[in-house]
């Protein structure tokens, strides 16, 4: 039996944001987008729809859906303080029309525009896997990640700057391999387990984003113990979120009883063949195909699991077998 507080979607640690809550936040993606906002906490939502309704004239790509007659003024409508980003949306146009107004106005997409604000509203954005395998016979199919490389070309063509993440969760953000350590200790807190955690077994089929993510919080967790953080991991880690410890205050709820996180690779998914792993650090430093988030810095060992196994299935024994629980 598997509880909700035992599941980790990558807008989980949306829940911890809280100085947002009570923020007018815009919100993209597809699905109950709304609910699941109001679900982590957020009191005042505005959807891409409804942005639309209120100012017709701001979605102009589908020549179909252009408004015939000019729409009155728009009136009562709320001051956007911020966006957050779940998934890929349907209409790509639109999201990226409208959030890229949304920012360019400072919240206030029916008002003229003077000077372009800088920094722009906060960004808080979910889910980063450029690519994800599905049923078609081409490998792999766009993700969220790739709505996201749109987004952040968009922005800087248009205004010249880059577009800056208050905060980037979900794999392979450290955000998130912390959320997943602090709820796990709070289930084994519950469960009555009196053994300190030593290790986390991190299992995924991506090696851009399940095993980067998993060696990156391995390195993490070794520096925090060293007391000293590679250029490499500090950089990511601060583009995962500029204050991660201020946001999540998880330090005083994770004990230093953790010592590595272990990435286990499966091959039911995007990765299938042993080529897909990159082992020649000098060939892959010279021309490297990094299909993580623009904020992570590439770093080849990250992409290397430290096991590989068929299927989930296999993953769980061998994380039984290494707890000398089988």
């Amino acid at each position: 039996q598997v509880s909700p507080e035992q599941v980790i979607l990558s807008h989980s640690p949306l829940r911890l944001f809280s100085q947002f809550h009570h923020k007018c936040m815009l919100v993209a993606g597809q699905g109950p987008v709304e609910e699941n906002a109001q679900n982590l906490g957020f009191k005042h939502v505005v959807t891409i729809e409804a942005l639309r309704k209120a100012y017709p004239l701001l979605d102009m790509v589908d020549q179909s859906r252009r408004p015939k007659e000019l729409p009155p003024p728009t009136t009562g409508f709320p001051t956007i303080e911020g966006v957050i980003l779940f998934g890929e949306p349907v209409r790509w146009e639109t999201s990226l029309q409208l959030i890229i107004d949304v920012l360019l106005s400072n919240g206030n997409p029916g008002a003229e525009l003077k000077d372009t604000p800088y920094p722009h509203l906060p960004v808080l954005a979910c889910n980063m896997d450029l690519l994800w395998m599905a049923e078609a016979k081409m490998p792999s199919r766009f993700g969220h990640g790739t709505f996201l490389l749109c987004l952040e070309n968009i922005y800087k063509k248009v205004t010249g700057r880059e577009l800056k993440y208050e905060a980037l969760i979900g794999k392979p953000s450290p955000v998130t391999y912390r959320y997943a350590e602090y709820l796990i200790k709070q289930q084994a807190e519950k469960q009555g387990w009196k053994s300190p955690i030593r290790r986390l077994y991190a299992v995924g089929d991506n090696p851009m984003s399940d095993v980067y993510g998993a060696n990156l919080y391995n390195s993490y967790l070794k520096s925090a113990h060293q007391n000293q953080v590679q250029a490499g991991v500090k950089k990511s880690l601060q583009a995962a979120s500029p204050q991660t410890e201020d946001h999540l205050e998880l330090r005083k709820d994770c004990n230093n009883s953790l010592e590595s996180c272990e990435s286990i690779l499966v091959c039911t998914g995007v990765y299938r063949h042993q080529a897909d792993v990159p082992h020649n650090t000098e060939e892959c430093t010279k021309d490297p195909v990094f299909h993580g988030h623009r904020d992570f810095c590439f770093d080849p060992s990250l992409v290397e699991a430290s096991y590989i196994v068929q299927d989930v299935n296999d993953a769980v024994q061998l994380a039984f077998k290494k707890e000398n629980w089988s």
